[in-house]
């Protein structure tokens, strides 16, 4: 097999975070489900987007995220994801650049706009999140560039993007090339509310074989098992697959790996401010040990280091050097 061009590619939705601190009084009035994602249309973004305060745009997407901290750990990263040719599509499109990640998806003319999240923040930094997906929806299989999959360490997908039947074929296609090529396949659940829609089709991934790595979170462990109580669920879910990790909050995380258990806890941190992107930032800091082939509990231990850095500020991307404090803390 040859070198790896990229350490990973990753498949995505393409969207730009609309951020604003709210109270909680807001959330209700607006008939929000807190903490949750919705996804609406556009006219409903135009609506709750009237009714936010001062706002901060910065380029998002769960694939993205992991990437753009990837990338800042020194990985060599590509993404595919469909924007619009519109201002928040360049904004997408220079902000994922400008990270050192490379993107070449042409933009797509005419109507949907560009995806965007609208994200309310309460004072206890839980993320109420309401996703217009746009153009990402329309990502087709032939924006896939099979030479650079097939030369990725690890093809990352998002289930959020499992949604629309466009780019759900396309992931399709290129589970099958990353496979062909004989490279890993990572995936994460993403959401309890994707899992309702598609865990059918998820289930159906992990009994075939077809995913090396899967990331959920306790809730989605829950959701994909039908298994409430937690050491049931993994229990259930690791014997079909290579390597399963569940994060936990506050309570650290969970790795079982060739049907070995690891365990790490949370980083300390002083102040929850923002949980957006913490589960996309704890995937980027673990496949980052996983591609150099460190220990799992090496792995998690990164994870947790790059999602405490993300709580601590609004918005999904990281602020701190990751690499520093990866040498801080891991010594």
């Amino acid at each position: 097999m040859s070198d790896p061009r990229y350490d990973v590619i990753a498949i995505g939705n393409a969207i730009v975070d609309v951020m604003a601190p709210c109270s909680d009084e807001l959330i209700e009035e607006l008939g929000l489900a807190k903490g949750g994602m919705t996804l609406v249309d556009e006219a409903q973004a135009r609506e709750l987007y009237a009714a936010m305060g001062p706002a901060r745009e910065i380029s998002g997407g769960s694939a993205a995220n992991t990437l753009a901290g990837l990338s800042a750990l020194g990985l060599q990263c590509a993404f595919v994801g469909q924007v619009a040719d519109d201002q928040l599509g360049a904004v997408f499109a220079h902000d994922i650049r400008a990270g050192g990640i490379d993107f070449d998806t042409p933009a797509r003319s005419g109507e949907p706009s560009t995806a965007r999240c609208l994200i309310f923040v309460t004072p206890d930094g839980q993320r109420t999140m309401n996703t217009f997906l746009g153009a990402s929806q329309f990502l087709p299989a032939r924006a896939l560039d099979e030479e650079a999959i097939g030369g990725a360490s690890v093809l990352y997908l998002e289930g959020y993007l499992w949604d629309p039947e466009e780019p759900r074929a396309a992931m399709r296609r290129a589970i099958e090339t990353a496979r062909k090529a004989g490279r890993k396949v990572a995936f994460t659940l993403s959401d309890a509310f994707v899992i309702s829609r598609h865990g059918d089709d998820f289930r159906a991934l992990i009994a075939d074989g077809l995913i090396d790595v899967l990331f959920a979170n306790k809730v989605e462990l829950a959701a994909i098992t039908g298994i409430d109580d937690f050491d049931a669920g993994l229990a259930a879910l690791a014997p079909n697959v290579p390597t399963l990790v569940v994060t936990r909050s506050e309570e650290g995380a969970v790795a079982i790996h060739n049907g070995e258990r690891t365990e790490v806890a949370a980083q300390p941190i002083d102040k929850v401010v923002d949980t957006t992107g913490a589960g996309d930032l704890f995937a980027a800091g673990f496949l980052a040990g996983f591609v150099k082939d460190e220990s799992i509990e090496r792995c998690l231990t990164m994870g947790a280091i790059a999602a405490a850095e993300i709580i601590s500020h609004y918005g999904a991307r990281p602020e701190a050097d990751l690499a520093e404090l990866m040498a801080a803390r891991l010594g």
